[in-house]
């Protein structure tokens, strides 16, 4: 199966983001934001839906993102994906293209990847940051179901602030080796990764239990967080979050504003 689907996002004349294009097809299916929740916010909301079985192995998908200046977007999952093996033998492939505008943000927040048995699945996030643009990016990979060892997982995130490369970074599931290495996943199914470059970093590297917040070379930062299930990691992630500056300021702003 080969799917495109492409989001564009605009500040409208009075500050509020707008949704100027939407377009997607199974098994990539983008919904925004309406109602009460949508008419509370200044920044657009949309939701990312697997309206298929998907990814099977052999299956094609790429998702475009476009945030013009000044705007904010928040692109969210609604349930975890799982990546399955196909008949034709051929891996799956995902590719998400970024681009955050001068002083625009975007918040990227799938649901995690379980990359079941048999499955051989890879990802590439490719992200561009003009001046002063914010970006939130979490990855939560699960190493099989309950009971199964990983499938093959390949991934590659690329960040750049402009012309200069903020992070560029593989990973990999499926070998068993790697997986219980203290320096990869210690033993346990799941790793949490989120990129946050928003506002005022740490001055140095800050860690917790099993997880660690780096500064990365010019801003921004990664979070990192393996535990041995996706609420686990969700929840270190969260950890590692709140002790980014940046972050925990603007959510503590945005949990005022909603009370």
């Amino acid at each position: 199966m080969r799917a495109r689907a492409r989001v564009v996002v605009e500040r409208g004349p009075d500050g509020r983001s707008v949704v100027r294009e939407l377009r997607s097809q199974p098994p990539l299916t983008l919904l925004p934001q309406r109602g009460a929740a949508a008419a509370r916010s200044a920044a657009a909301t949309v939701h990312m839906i697997g309206s298929a079985s998907s990814p099977l192995g052999g299956d094609d998908v790429a998702l475009d993102v476009e945030i013009g200046p000044g705007a904010d977007l928040e692109l969210t999952g609604v349930a975890a994906t799982l990546a399955l093996p196909g008949q034709a033998g051929r891996p799956s492939r995902l590719v998400v293209r970024l681009r955050v505008a001068e002083g625009a943000g975007l918040q990227f927040l799938p649901e995690p990847t379980v990359v079941t048995a048999r499955a051989d699945h890879h990802t590439e996030l490719h992200a561009e940051l003009g001046d002063g643009a914010r970006l939130r990016c979490r990855d939560v990979l699960v190493a099989g179901r309950n009971g199964e060892p990983s499938g093959r997982y390949r991934g590659l995130v690329h960040v750049r602030d402009g012309t200069r490369p903020l992070l560029v970074q593989e990973q990999e599931l499926g070998d068993a080796g790697l997986q219980g290495s203290a320096a990869h996943l210690a033993g346990r199914r799941v790793l949490g990764t989120e990129v946050l470059v928003w506002g005022e970093d740490p001055a140095d590297a800050v860690a917790g239990d099993w997880w660690s917040l780096c500064p990365l070379p010019g801003r921004g930062c990664l979070a990192s967080a393996v535990g041995p299930d996706a609420v686990a990691a969700r929840r270190a992630l969260a950890a590692a979050a709140a002790a980014h500056p940046g972050w925990s300021t603007t959510a503590l702003r945005t949990s005022a504003a909603l009370r």
